[in-house]
């Protein structure tokens, strides 16, 4: 059984998990500042010169402080969020584990698919681990870019996704492939005995009092692992600050704190932006701080910046095509904002 899963009741693992949130805190408590007003509107009118960006909020040691709708659904209203979607599959990942309902993330994820798998899978998928589906790393090649098309009309996207050629092994180079996080959520599925809509409206939609609407399905009835998830932005801005805090929001423990940590533990690259990779969120600096971040096609994002208490949710025109670079510009918002934050 592998590492997380076999310390994560014993006392070394929770007084890790103490010392990784304390030191969030500390962190966010020596170098955060305030945001000016004269700060605050230079932030909305960069955020206003990326075209496709329907609206902005910036929450900063849980207070909102920037409240910015462009145009689109608004903050209170669940929109697309796309392929941010994988984040917060990873927290009902992170959950399934500590519930004993995955063994952890080195569980061969042949196993916890079953009848699932297909008869003519290559020798190595019975490598790919349940973690590696998550950090996208299965060695598969891609469904996403020009495969997608596909695999999503393709009449079973899991037998689809598990059959696709070996273009590297498991555990090595990152592959962003949206079949791989779909593997996940069937895991998921088959160790849970219930739909993904409903482990994330139990696990993460009650405890954090927010609106987790249905989304699309497979041909199979699998909910769309990866992709497609509707959240408000303000449901967004909570889930970001269930992970700043550590887990805990509301005195109530939601995601364990070890899982937080392996979430954003390394693991792979970004091909085009060169970011880290662990479960589901991606590793970068921002204005000189440690982030981690999810996004999702046409600008999409949600950065959580710990060491200057911030967490910033943008939603953008999720419909194609989305020019290169728009990402970027989101990512260089997002450090504007973290500049605002540090004390001078």
């Amino acid at each position: 059984m592998q590492y997380f899963t076999s310390y994560r009741n014993q006392a070394a693992m929770q007084l890790l998990g103490l010392c990784f949130i304390l030191s969030l805190g500390l962190a966010g408590s020596v170098q955060a500042g305030e945001i000016s007003a004269t700060e605050r509107q230079a932030i909305v009118d960069r955020a206003d010169s990326i075209s496709r960006l329907h609206s902005l909020l910036v929450l900063r040691e849980g207070e909102a402080v920037v409240e910015h709708v462009r145009t689109g659904p608004g903050l209170s209203t669940p929109a697309n969020i796309k392929s941010l979607s994988k984040t917060v599959l990873s927290a009902l990942a992170g959950i399934a584990i500590e519930r004993g309902l995955v063994d952890g993330t080195d569980q061969p994820l042949v196993e916890l698919l079953g009848s699932r798998v297909p008869d003519e899978v290559a020798p190595e998928v019975r490598d790919i681990t349940f973690g590696h589906a998550l950090s996208l790393q299965t060695g598969l090649r891609k469904t996403s870019g020009r495969y997608y098309g596909a695999w999503v009309q393709s009449e079973d996207w899991v037998a689809h996704a598990l059959t696709r050629p070996m273009v590297d092994s498991p555990g090595g180079r990152m592959i962003y492939s949206t079949g791989s996080s779909h593997l996940a959520g069937a895991a998921l599925v088959e160790a849970s005995g219930r739909s993904l809509l409903a482990l994330a409206r139990d696990w993460l939609g009650e405890p954090l009092n927010i609106r987790v609407p249905d989304w699309m399905q497979d041909p199979q009835g699998i909910h769309f692992g990866g992709n497609e998830m509707k959240l408000s932005p303000r449901a967004l801005a909570r889930f970001g600050e269930l992970y700043r805090l550590g887990g805990v929001i509301d005195g109530r423990r939601v995601i364990p704190e070890w899982w937080i940590e392996a979430s954003w533990t390394p693991r792979g690259r970004s091909p085009w932006s060169g970011d880290r990779y662990g479960y589901g969120w991606f590793i970068t600096q921002l204005a000189g701080d440690r982030s981690y971040h999810g996004r999702g096609y046409g600008g999409q994002a949600l950065f959580v910046i710990p060491d200057v208490a911030l967490t910033i949710v943008i939603t953008s025109d999720p419909t194609p095509p989305s020019r290169g670079g728009d990402f970027d510009r989101i990512k260089r918002l997002a450090a504007s904002i973290v500049s605002a934050a540090m004390t001078d």
